[in-house]
């Protein structure tokens, strides 16, 4: 068990005296506070701080993460406000331990909602330090260590949330020892059988390796000493997380992932990494496509070495890594490997800066997040352990998630970027958004004034940043939808009384508004678009129950003017299909707004016992856009028909969006079309160019 003395020895070997002796005070200061306090184990509750601190130390962070880890419970656990640590350690240990806290005043409907708010505050704290992550990770992991004293539902909780969410944070901020351990104690806590299957099968194979394990590295070592070159040369083995999560991805026995045999060559300088990687491929020789260099272009957490796989004796594959020793430092402890170095002037470059880049972006998602559930799905997607690197015209290298498309480039360029893109050339060539993205093309994106985002980018976009971002622009266009055709429901509603909106005394509206609950008129508009609130009877509240009933007045107002710019709160009916010309109502749907019907509609017929819910529509004048019709031609049996037809409509720039045939009888088939229009005039041109092919009997719109 780690003591203070032990701790304060080793604070010493790279701590100023003064630096060791406050994070000594600050021990005795959580001993006193969690005086009487014991963990499950029965060990005294100090103990747990001491020992985060303790991983810290191993770290080499400096002394403020080490008192913050001292303290990390007391704001949580004990009565001591956070004015009282800030008092006796300063301000920064003081946020320190705030961001590191948990939420224990809210209250939360769910477990799922605790922990994505508690995660949500982290990472606003993160941003202001990154050495809060530091911290929580560290206290993370010796809870881990000591899991096995709880309940076997709240371990296997525990773990599945480090699994999912901690264990991705110290690849990313390239904490891979930290890492490592994550998985292999949450994978023994999830799945203590299959753990102790693939362990005792790697005990075993480890014997039966060892000789030529030994061989290949002799050889490596002898060549390269031969060469002048002096290396250290590591066997390297899975652990059991990741041969358990390959086996399981590539549906591959154990047998066939310990065919590979693994080494890290550790160099002292990037020139002798490529002298010796030379040397090596002169060796053996290397396998095609699987050499990867992410010395000059580093993977998003700092990571950088060279991997090559090659084909030695007896043909058995060997993976080979060669790294400096800087570089083995930043793999196994990323960000935390150089802490102490860190100056105002070293701080733009290595995974330090990339880190803070990566808490910006945190950042701006939980801005543009609806809520914290949604916020920790963004963060899962952004954890993608896997990067592909793509180049923008200039030259500069972007970072994105395997299988990202155009449109995840985009908004990894810039948000503005991404909301107004409506085309991309991938190596100079056009291609479709959807187009997923591989290492080494150069992306262009072409953007347009007034463009905005599609709904179904959401089937294709990958990166956190993209679908916040298009989550955010269509929830903020959908309000503003939601408030135009609003003001426009009620204004009409008011007309039967001869008032409008505009007229309503601000007393009077603000005095409403109290007294149902809404913040701002923008509230009450858009619960009137979304069908939650009656237009008619709003009106008959707003004016205080005074007048005609609206129901009477119905006609004296004039029919809401459909533009075809509505936007999501106005829809069209599947059933009949409205289009321009044709005459129309609408029925006001919970949550869906406006739903316009053809006036004869039979569903429209069956909605008219809820005549409250009726809107009297008409078509602007300028109406915009396309509007989907049905067709049913009657043709002959021919062979071509459908070819002939399609053709017709194509040659006049109509979209078929869907075509069916059903046989009628022996002589003749019925083909339905679903194609866009402009407006009734546009249709009967269509019809009449479709009437005038020779084998096409009869042609008439599906009404219902």
């Amino acid at each position: 068990m780690q003591t203070i003395d032990a701790l304060d020895t080793t604070l010493r070997s790279y701590l100023n005296p003064e630096q060791a002796s406050h994070v000594r005070r600050a021990y005795y200061f959580a001993e006193q506070a969690h005086f009487g306090q014991v963990r499950r184990s029965g060990e005294d509750y100090v103990t747990h701080p001491l020992a985060v601190a303790g991983i810290l130390a191993d770290m080499h962070m400096d002394h403020q993460s080490l008192i913050a880890a001292m303290l990390h419970d007391v704001i949580e656990d004990t009565g001591i406000p956070k004015t009282a640590i800030g008092s006796q350690f300063g301000p920064t240990v003081a946020e320190l331990v705030d961001g590191v806290s948990k939420l224990t005043q809210m209250e939360f409907e769910t477990l799922e909602e605790k922990q994505a708010e508690n995660f949500q505050k982290m990472a606003l704290a993160m941003a202001r330090d990154i050495r809060v992550i530091l911290v929580k990770l560290a206290d993370r992991l010796h809870n881990m260590r000591t899991l096995g004293v709880l309940q076997t539902s709240k371990a296997r909780r525990i773990a599945r949330e480090t699994l999912d969410i901690y264990a991705p944070i110290a690849m990313r901020l390239g904490m891979n020892t930290v890492r490592m351990e994550f998985e292999d104690l949450g994978f023994n806590a999830l799945y203590p059988m299959r753990a102790r299957r693939i362990d005792a099968a790697l005990r075993n194979a480890r014997g039966h390796r060892k000789e030529l394990v030994d061989k290949i590295r002799h050889q490596i070592e002898t060549t390269l000493a031969q060469e002048g070159h002096e290396v250290d040369v590591l066997g390297r083995e899975k652990h059991l997380y990741s041969i358990y999560k390959k086996m399981k991805s590539k549906r591959k026995s154990f047998s066939e992932i310990m065919d590979i045999y693994a080494f890290r060559i550790i160099v002292d300088s990037v020139d002798t990494c490529y002298r010796v990687l030379g040397c090596i491929h002169s060796l053996y020789k290397p396998v095609p496509g699987e050499f990867k260099d992410y010395i000059a272009i580093p993977k998003a957490n700092g990571y950088q070495s060279l991997h090559t796989v090659l084909m030695g004796m007896h043909g058995v594959p060997i993976e080979i890594q060669i790294r400096t020793r800087e570089m083995e430092a930043m793999a196994n402890n990323g960000i935390a490997a150089h802490w102490l170095y860190k100056t105002d002037s070293q701080s733009t470059n290595g995974s330090h800066t990339r880190a803070r880049e990566w808490v910006q972006g945190l950042l701006e998602m939980q801005q543009r997040a609806g809520n914290s559930l949604e916020f920790i799905e963004n963060v899962k997607i952004d954890l993608f352990p896997d990067e592909i690197y793509v180049f923008t015209p200039k030259g500069r290298i972007l970072e994105l998630p395997r299988g990202a498309t155009a449109v995840d480039f985009a908004y990894a360029v810039h948000t503005d970027v991404g909301n107004s893109c409506v085309a991309c050339r991938i190596n100079r060539r056009l291609a479709p958004l959807s187009e997923p993205l591989q290492s080494g093309e150069t992306v262009e994106i072409l953007t347009a004034p007034g463009a905005s985002p599609n709904p179904s980018w959401f089937n294709y976009a990958v990166s956190a940043k993209a679908r916040t971002n298009i989550r955010h622009f269509l929830k903020n266009q959908t309000r503003e939808d939601s408030v135009t055709l609003g003001r426009r429901l009620l204004d009409r509603a008011l007309a039967a009384f001869d008032r409008s909106l505009d007229q309503l005394p601000e007393g009077q509206l603000a005095e409403y508004l109290q007294r149902h609950h809404y913040e701002q008129l923008d509230d009450l508009l858009e619960q009137i678009a979304r069908g939650n609130r009656l237009p008619a009877i709003t009106a008959q509240q707003l004016l205080g129950g005074h007048g005609a009933d609206p129901t009477l007045a119905e006609g004296k107002a004039a029919p809401v003017a459909i533009r075809g710019t509505e936007g999501f709160m106005v829809s069209y009916a599947r059933c009949c299909h409205p289009i321009p010309g044709d005459p129309i109502e609408g029925y006001l749907s919970s949550e869906k707004g406006v739903v316009v019907h053809r006036e004869r509609c039979k569903n429209l017929a069956d909605m008219r016992e809820k005549s409250e819910r009726l809107v009297a529509l008409r078509w602007d004048e300028l109406v915009e856009g396309e509007y989907s019709v049905e067709l049913r031609i009657e043709v002959e049996n021919r062979r071509g028909m459908i070819a002939v037809i399609a053709t017709r409509i194509n040659s006049m720039g109509v979209n078929i969006e869907k075509i069916s045939t059903d046989d009628k009888d022996y002589q003749f088939t019925y083909v339905d079309l679903e194609m866009l229009v402009h407006n009734r005039v546009h249709l009967a041109h269509i019809m009449k160019r479709l009437r005038a092919i020779s084998s096409v009997r009869k042609v008439t719109r599906i009404k219902n």
